[in-house]
């Protein structure tokens, strides 16, 4: 009876041992592709999660993956801190073995990058001097022609995803000490802007912007993630 205990012991511990090393295989693998396909500088941290992972590839569906990219550019537009959840991964386990991505699919993907400040002033018209974060919001400071005049102000703005990015409007204009009032109606068409930030790793969309004290933290999302209709 000892020695059966003991074999189930060891039995058990392979299993384990087995599982690990197979979840550490296939997340460099997944890192490795990524990397490749979207010719980063850095393969990404891949963490599959839930536990056995040999049941999950054997049944061909894993319960979420998260990929922490880091830092990702394109469009002209460099974020940090990408990272991109997939959740209900269907990959059988024939397919993954024969390289075809036709039956791969995610039912959500959520990322979620930080959007530095320097960037949004990089698509600001040339009279922002600064964007900084208040607690009342985004500050935009510069000298700004109203009616023909260079006046001095600072303008709190909101920001909201669009189809083509990070939209940015101003909402209040304070004047500098001692300077002229300006209208608000007279800025609003020179200092609405929009920060390009379209085709995302695997097709997501801007969801949602919060402004922070380092950038803008930004929420993109998609459903229904075939990775044979990816670029």
């Amino acid at each position: 009876m000892r020695g059966l205990l003991t074999l189930i012991v060891l039995l058990a511990i392979a299993l384990i041992v087995g599982d690990r090393v197979g979840v550490a295989m296939a997340q460099n693998e997944i890192g490795r592709r990524i990397a490749v396909e979207y010719n980063l500088p850095n393969q990404p941290n891949v963490h599959i999660g839930g536990i056995p992972f040999l049941t999950q590839a054997f049944h061909g569906s894993y319960h979420d993956i998260d990929i922490r990219v880091g830092d990702w550019s394109g469009q002209q537009i460099t974020v940090h801190n990408l990272d991109v959840t997939l959740t209900d991964v269907s990959a059988p386990l024939n397919d993954l073995l024969r390289g075809q991505t036709s039956n791969l699919v995610a039912a959500t993907a959520t990322a979620t990058a930080l959007v530095p400040y320097d960037t949004v002033q990089g698509f600001a018209p040339q009279e922002v001097e600064s964007i900084s974060y208040s607690p009342d919001g985004l500050r935009v400071t510069g000298t700004f022609s109203a009616e023909g005049v260079q006046v001095p102000a600072t303008v709190v703005v909101t920001v909201a995803p669009t189809d083509d990015g990070i939209e940015v409007t101003p909402v209040s204009v304070q004047a500098a000490a001692g300077g002229p009032a300006v209208p608000l109606a007279l800025l609003q068409p020179s200092l609405t802007f929009v920060v390009p930030l379209r085709g995302l790793p695997l097709g997501a969309k801007l969801t949602a912007i919060q402004p922070s004290a380092d950038g803008l933290q930004v929420t993109a999302a998609a459903r229904t993630v075939r990775f044979s209709d990816l670029p």
